[in-house]
């Protein structure tokens, strides 16, 4: 669901959920309404679904360059350690 949508229909369910007085002045209720519904998600600091798959795969490839980079500062710990230590290990 987009914020777009979600605003909407919250937006719509406050203005519902109001006397029938206040429902009269809807144009300037609405804005209001859609004002303050932005400013909650902002304060939040939502992200959408896709900047999160985004991040995601960002965080997977870091994680694989970074157990290929361990595993090679490994492999090249073990070919400098001298002669004796490897034996023990």
């Amino acid at each position: 669901m987009s914020l777009s949508h979600t605003i909407e229909e919250l937006s719509q369910r406050i203005e519902q959920s109001l006397p029938e007085g206040l429902r009269q002045t809807k144009g300037e209720l609405d804005k209001t309404i859609r004002q303050a519904i932005m400013n909650a998600f902002q304060k939040m600091e939502l992200v959408t679904r896709d900047e999160f798959d985004i991040q995601t795969q960002v965080l997977a490839r870091t994680r694989a360059k970074l157990e290929m980079l361990e595993q090679r500062v490994a492999d090249i710990e073990t070919r400098l350690a001298p002669p004796e230590s490897r034996k023990k290990g």
